[in-house]
């Protein structure tokens, strides 16, 4: 499927280049005109390894690895033939001094010739297992011209499906198409969320309480992931390689914070990680590589020691967030009378640059995420929860969604979004669990999409 020209109001599913099926490809899910005349779209953008998960692409690399397989046991081959064609030809000179040392006899022999003959005959028994080894050889130099044979066909076969272009030539032009789509997609900016897919569970570890993240700001290639257990005067944070490592819970370091968290509501960003200090209204803000505290700062008047936590308590009075304009933090004051404060923060300085008051109570919210400077709030961390309020930051207004979220586990203590991947990372009653999201767009018709 090539870029679909985006003509008017579109909608972009916000697929993501993790945690899509293999059989995923470019897809066109909807198309229809709207009564402007407008065209109405739903796609989803693939893996940045479309190619590596085509069906062809995979039995080409099959087929490459059993051509490399095959040269490697030419290769050994040629040099065990070689090695024994060196004996053979040694022996020749010795069977034709034998041969003429029996003619020379004629009939008689004394005995002494006759131990140096038999000596002589004891050098060539060797000769026996050399001559069997080059049948084997044989053998194999019948079926590996036989399997080259095949080879050959397949690929013919493989080159006629896939049209004029050479392999290479197709990855190039795959690679540069994945390109002008997500080119498109990063024109497409922001949206408003209209749904949530149904949730995908990447592992069980840990106990009840925890969170869990990747880098919002790290290049596409890093895909390292957090992983700290507990909501209250932990320490621990785990620094998995990948996201494969993280799954089969290998290739990870350890980083001992020098000071604990409280609450589920951490934030890994740029290379640090912002967290509530244990017992304290004070944000930390860590950084990974030097292992050390960069700065920390009071958030002012934010409760803290389940003043105003969510709807399942945990110390969540504090909630750091990130989205495509940067950091938030999500808490209750006092002065707000229990209802949700937005405050954009400076990630480096750590002070507050603007704030909202949403107008929503904490305590009755189950978790919340920002997506686009807007705040969406779900009505229940239980079972049967939905995104259920939505408060725009750019015009200070609010208004009441339905917007379906299936909790499997029945138990949400910490939920956010992460704009690189466009999904949400939940950690549900011990389990770690991934959501993709659509965003709903409305973009200009001007420009190469």
């Amino acid at each position: 499927l090539w870029p679909l020209p985006y003509l008017g109001s579109s909608r972009w599913g916000g697929g993501t280049t993790l945690f899509q099926s293999p059989e995923e490809g470019w897809q066109l899910y909807t198309s229809a005109q709207a009564p402007d005349g407008k065209c109405i779209c739903t796609a989803v953008i693939p893996a940045q390894s479309t190619c590596s998960r085509d069906g062809r692409s995979r039995e080409l690399r099959q087929l490459m690895e059993k051509v490399q397989n095959v040269s490697q046991s030419m290769e050994v081959l040629e040099l065990r033939t070689y090695r024994d064609l060196q004996y053979v030809r040694g022996m020749e000179t010795l069977m034709r001094s034998l041969d003429a040392r029996l003619r020379a006899a004629d009939g008689s022999l004394s005995a002494k010739s006759f131990q140096e003959l038999k000596d002589r005959m004891t050098e060539l028994l060797p000769l026996s297992s050399v001559l069997e080894q080059y049948k084997t050889d044989t053998r194999t130099v019948v079926r590996l011209r036989e399997e080259v044979r095949n080879l050959s066909g397949s690929l013919a076969a493989i080159q006629e499906e896939m049209g004029a272009y050479g392999y290479e030539d197709l990855q190039q032009r795959v690679m540069a198409l994945e390109a002008r789509l997500h080119a498109c997609a990063q024109k497409l900016g922001c949206g408003k969320l209209t749904g949530v897919s149904n949730p995908i569970t990447v592992r069980a570890m840990g106990s009840r309480f925890g969170s869990w993240m990747t880098d919002t700001m790290a290049p596409s290639a890093d895909s390292r992931v957090w992983y700290m257990d507990g909501y209250y005067k932990g320490r621990r944070v785990l620094e998995f390689r990948t996201l494969g490592d993280f799954i089969k819970g290998q290739n990870f370091i350890q980083h001992l914070l020098p000071q604990p968290w409280a609450g589920t509501g951490h934030v890994v960003y740029n290379g640090s990680l912002f967290y509530n200090k244990y017992q304290s209204n004070v944000v930390v803000k860590y950084h990974f590589r030097s292992r050390s505290v960069l700065v920390q700062r009071s958030l002012p008047g934010a409760g803290y020691n389940n003043t105003f936590p969510y709807s399942w308590g945990g110390f969540s009075d504090m909630d750091f967030m990130v989205d495509e304009s940067g950091l938030w933090a999500v808490y209750t004051t006092n002065q707000n009378a229990g209802n949700i404060v937005v405050s954009r923060l400076d990630p480096h300085t750590l002070e507050v640059m603007r704030s909202w008051d949403t107008g929503y109570p904490k305590r009755s919210a189950g978790e919340a995420f920002m997506i686009c400077g807007v705040l969406y709030v779900t009505n229940s961390h239980l079972a049967g929860a939905k995104v259920y309020f939505a408060y725009f930051t750019n015009t200070s207004s609010y208004e009441y969604t339905d917007v379906p979220f299936h909790n499997q586990y029945s138990h949400i203590s910490m939920l956010d979004y992460n704009p690189r991947e466009r999904a949400l990372y939940t950690w549900n009653n011990g389990h770690q669990v991934l959501y993709n999201v659509t965003l709903f767009h409305v973009i200009s018709t001007s420009g190469d999409p």
